[in-house]
C-alpha cells in the first residue's frame, strides 16, 4: 500500500498530463533556456534562503491578538505538509478550512526549495476548482523545466491556522507575498522579471 507521503505526490509526467486538461490553447514555448532558467531560480532562492522564521514568543499581557507581521514570521512554509497540486480533482468530506498556502518547487536545485506562490482561501478543499492564473504560471513553469531536460517537484502546502475573517487574512498574505517575494505573485513580478506570467494579468 502507497504511504500517505507518496499519495500527496504524482510525477510531474502525470500531473502535466492532468493539468494540461484544463487549458486546451495551452501555448508551452517559452524560449527560456536552460542556464537562463537556473540563474533565475538561483537568485530567488538565494534571497528566500535568508528568511529563518522568527521565534515564537507568549504575550507577556495576555489578551492581544498577534498582528499579520507576527504570524508570517513565524510560518515556515518549506515545513508544511505537502501535497500534490492536483489537490484540487480529489472528493473531500467538507470545503475545508481558513488557510494560507504556499506553492513550492521541492526540487529547485539540489536540497533547495523555492516557493513559488502565496494565496488565502476560506475553503481550503475547494481552492483552485475552475480557473486559477497560477495554474498556467505552473504550466509554464513544469514545461520549461521538461524542454530544458531540468527536474521540477512541483507541490503545495496549507497553513490551516489563517484567520477566518477575509480582511484579515488577505492582510496576512499581502505580508507573506512581500516577506518572501514569490515568484508568481503579480506584486513581486517587478523583482525577478518572472518569465511564466505570460503577459495575462
Amino acid at each position: 500500500m502507497a504511504s500517505e507521503h507518496q499519495s500527496f505526490l504524482l510525477s510531474d509526467s502525470a500531473m502535466q498530463a492532468a493539468s494540461y486538461s484544463t487549458y486546451e490553447n495551452f501555448q508551452p514555448k517559452l524560449g527560456i533556456s536552460g542556464t537562463a532558467l537556473k540563474t533565475w531560480k538561483h537568485r530567488i532562492i538565494q534571497f528566500q534562503s535568508q528568511l529563518a522564521p522568527a521565534p515564537q514568543q507568549g504575550d507577556l499581557f495576555g489578551g492581544s491578538e498577534s498582528t499579520s507581521t507576527d504570524l508570517a514570521n513565524r510560518i515556515e512554509p518549506f515545513l508544511l505538509r505537502r501535497q500534490n497540486t492536483e489537490f484540487w480533482r480529489w472528493r473531500f468530506e467538507d470545503v475545508g478550512v481558513a488557510a494560507m498556502y504556499f506553492v513550492i518547487d521541492y526540487a529547485a536545485a539540489p536540497g533547495e526549495n523555492l516557493l513559488l506562490y502565496v494565496g488565502e482561501t476560506v475553503k481550503s478543499n475547494q481552492r483552485w476548482k475552475g480557473e486559477h492564473d497560477c495554474k498556467r504560471y505552473l504550466l509554464n513553469y513544469r514545461q520549461a523545466h521538461y524542454d530544458n531536460g531540468l527536474k521540477s517537484e512541483l507541490g503545495i502546502a496549507f497553513w490551516p491556522e489563517a484567520p477566518t475573517e477575509r480582511k484579515a487574512r488577505q492582510q496576512l498574505e499581502s505580508v507573506l507575498i512581500s516577506r518572501w517575494r514569490s515568484p508568481f505573485n503579480k506584486e513581486n513580478w517587478q523583482f525577478w522579471n518572472t518569465p511564466f506570467v505570460d503577459g495575462k494579468e
